[in-house]
């Protein structure tokens, strides 16, 4: 595989902290979340920092190339737009499973949910990963994804996965040290076993991010500062190779300016050899290359799906990209069965956790129930993003929340989020909710400028009449 090409030093670009990001010294690449950008009305932020230089590449959270269905070929499209205007060298997603369509009807997780380590949702991961490069117009690197849940039967471990992967679709990989961390106190995976299984040539670069640990679960956060131990997994993985670039990421609670630059500063003392001292917690260098001195970690503290897109304009010319893989032989159709088996297993979890349907036999009841939990809240909250006149509207956030999560109990996401927020308005509007007639009025008006389609009195008045009929 040829060398990936250097990207230094970099942060994740928000909206909220793009005037901090324009100014943080020696900044050499940013990361923007595909789905957040219009190809063709970028923002200025990102076009100033293209013109001094300064790489941008897409990563996608939307794909889903670990669920059971191939993927969306207008999905697909839309992230090759986003690399082609971004003049970005690779673009960049995850080895995770986001919906279902086997059985109907479609599932939508609003997160990266963990694919199954079976020969058969390999087999189907590789199919779809092949069909995602050949679309692209730019190289495909995959990230590794913190769960809380482990799958029962598991057939491989997360390094002989990854490995596996490389070796048959040429893909390459961004490695979440975070993930590796949260992997550990969750699921018990050793970070350093999966820096020696995977094959670091194919490194593309690195995530760095924060969490916290509550009651035995690492909950990654990406809203806390990055705590010594990620920084020393961090320090793990620079042991065994010089990564091509590492990244910062951050996407709520944001910090002051400085304490981001603090924090790519320690980054940076994790990478430099010159500056760095041994750090009791790591293990003894793989044979992936002689070791070097790690930093002391910083002390301890204590990432949710973009809402839909706007509509996309013309894209406009990319430079060269960087080298590909070399060419990987080509494989065989995986058969329909094995979608089926894969789907029907992604169905029933999913459907646990968002629906509320019985938990498959083998898995955590009690982490099952955590995750759902957490979705549910996470769903609300980007919900309240998009649509933040709700929780005015409902009489506050705690309000807001309270009804939010008893309405999606039982409620799956079928749409993307905007969709989510219509349905759930729509639901408190045939239950003839906000109790106090002037909110349920502008309830009622922020639904029907939205929804364009038919009055919401019309919607009450055929709830009632099925409720009629019922009795």
């Amino acid at each position: 595989m040829k060398p990936m090409a250097h990207l230094g030093v970099g942060i994740g670009w928000r909206p909220e902290i793009a005037d901090a990001v324009e100014r943080l010294p020696g900044l050499d690449w940013v990361e923007v979340v595909a789905e957040n950008i219009c190809p063709g009305h970028l923002p200025a932020s990102l076009l100033r920092l293209r013109e001094r230089g300064v790489r941008v590449v897409p990563h996608g959270v939307s794909l889903g190339l670990g669920g059971a269905h191939r993927p969306d070929p207008e999905k697909l499209a839309a992230l090759g737009e986003r690399a082609v205007a971004l003049g970005a060298p690779l673009v960049t997603e995850h080895i995770a499973f986001v919906r279902t369509t086997t059985p109907a009807p479609a599932l939508e997780a609003g997160h990266l949910l963990p694919v199954p380590r079976t020969r058969d949702a390999l087999d189907v991961l590789c199919e779809n990963v092949r069909i995602a490069q050949d679309a692209l117009p730019v190289p495909l690197a995959l990230e590794n994804i913190a769960a809380l849940i482990s799958w029962p039967g598991e057939e491989m471990t997360e390094g002989r996965f990854l490995s596996e992967l490389v070796e048959r679709t040429g893909v390459r990989l961004l490695i979440d040290v975070a993930n590796l961390h949260t992997n550990r106190v969750n699921r018990g995976e050793d970070p350093a076993a999966v820096l020696d299984a995977i094959p670091l040539e194919a490194l593309a670069y690195v995530h760095v991010a924060g969490g916290f640990e509550r009651d035995g679960v690492w909950h990654d956060t990406h809203a806390h500062p990055v705590p010594g131990v990620v920084l020393d997994v961090l320090a793990q993985l620079r042991r065994r190779v010089d990564p091509p670039g590492v990244l910062l990421e951050r996407d709520d609670d944001f910090p002051p300016e400085g304490e981001l630059a603090g924090e790519l500063e320690a980054i940076r003392g994790v990478l430099d050899p010159a500056g760095s001292r041994p750090s009791a917690s790591l293990r003894t260098p793989s044979r992936h290359s002689a070791p070097e001195p790690a930093p002391d970690p910083i002390p301890d503290a204590a990432p949710e799906p973009a809402p839909d897109p706007i509509p996309d304009a013309a894209p406009e010319p990319a430079p060269d990209p960087i080298p590909d893989a070399a060419p990987v032989p080509a494989a065989d159709p995986v058969p329909d069965a094995a979608r089926t088996r894969v789907g029907l297993a992604q169905a029933a979890l999913l459907s646990a956790l968002v629906a509320g349907t019985p938990v498959p036999e083998g898995f955590d009841r009690q982490r099952i129930r955590v995750q759902s939990r957490s979705l549910a809240a996470k769903r609300a909250g980007v919900v309240a993003k998009v649509a933040p006149e709700l929780p005015g509207i409902l009489g506050g956030e705690k309000a807001y929340r309270e009804a939010f999560l008893a309405y999606a109990r039982n409620r799956p996401m079928t749409g993307g989020y905007r969709r989510d927020a219509l349905d759930f308005a729509e639901h408190l509007l045939i239950r003839e909710l906000p109790a106090d007639p002037a909110d349920r009025r502008r309830l009622t008006a922020w639904w029907q400028e939205r929804a364009g389609t038919r009055p919401a009195r019309r919607i009450v008045r055929w709830a009632r009449a099925l409720v009629g009929r019922a009795a």
